[in-house]
């Protein structure tokens, strides 16, 4: 699969077919995310990959396993019908999405600061640069035949995945990814398009 394939093919991926992911494919997958660019040059970022479905369970413990659409209703933000509809299949799988997946893939990175109180948009570089990373991923598990999603971490989720993985205090987790290969069925949200017309300016807005 060449790169632009695998950037429009690249899709979140909520519904998974029970198929285990070869280790090696795993290795290969993550290798790309050590490919991403990187704020201090160091790339020190640690991937988790959790297979076994007990310790997934554990790592899981946080994530609300009760959400339906009625909780997208009271989402005050969103008022886009393309938008809604989406949320709409996303939100109740929060849980099965990854709990189902082949794989859960923790990305972590170091606290170098506090990054939800930066002095300036540099102190979000290292938040950033992890970041380019999981797309880095995401696109390498596309071309290698399967899907992600992610979820990031709310209230107590982060703590549950550090008691059950036992990962250092001073590493946050940006986001949980699911791995696997797409269920025939897989729902596949509709993406809403740019008007590169209007989105796409040059030399002045």
């Amino acid at each position: 699969m060449d790169f632009y394939e695998a950037v429009n093919k690249r899709s979140s991926i909520r519904d998974f077919a029970e198929e285990a992911i070869p280790e090696e494919t795993i290795k290969r997958i993550i290798e790309a995310a050590y490919k991403a660019p990187t704020n201090d040059h160091f790339r020190d970022w640690h991937f988790i990959v959790v297979t076994d479905k007990s310790l997934m369970a554990e790592v899981l413990s946080g994530v609300p396993k009760d959400l339906t659409v009625k909780d997208v209703d009271k989402m005050t933000f969103i008022s886009d019908p393309v938008q809604k509809e989406s949320y709409q299949v996303a939100v109740p799988k929060q849980y099965s999405m990854l709990i189902n997946a082949a794989a859960v893939i923790i990305p972590l990175m170091k606290k170098k600061v506090d990054i939800l109180h930066p002095a300036d948009l540099s102190h979000l570089n290292c938040f950033a640069s992890v970041w380019c990373s999981i797309e880095n991923l995401w696109l390498a598990a596309t071309a290698e035949g399967y899907g992600c999603n992610l979820r990031i971490p709310w209230g107590n989720e982060e703590e549950a995945a550090r008691k059950a993985t036992g990962f250092p205090e001073e590493y946050m987790i940006p986001c949980f990814i699911g791995i696997g290969r797409p269920a025939e069925n897989a729902k596949r949200t509709k993406q809403l398009v740019p008007d590169m017309g209007k989105q796409l300016h040059w030399q002045k807005f």
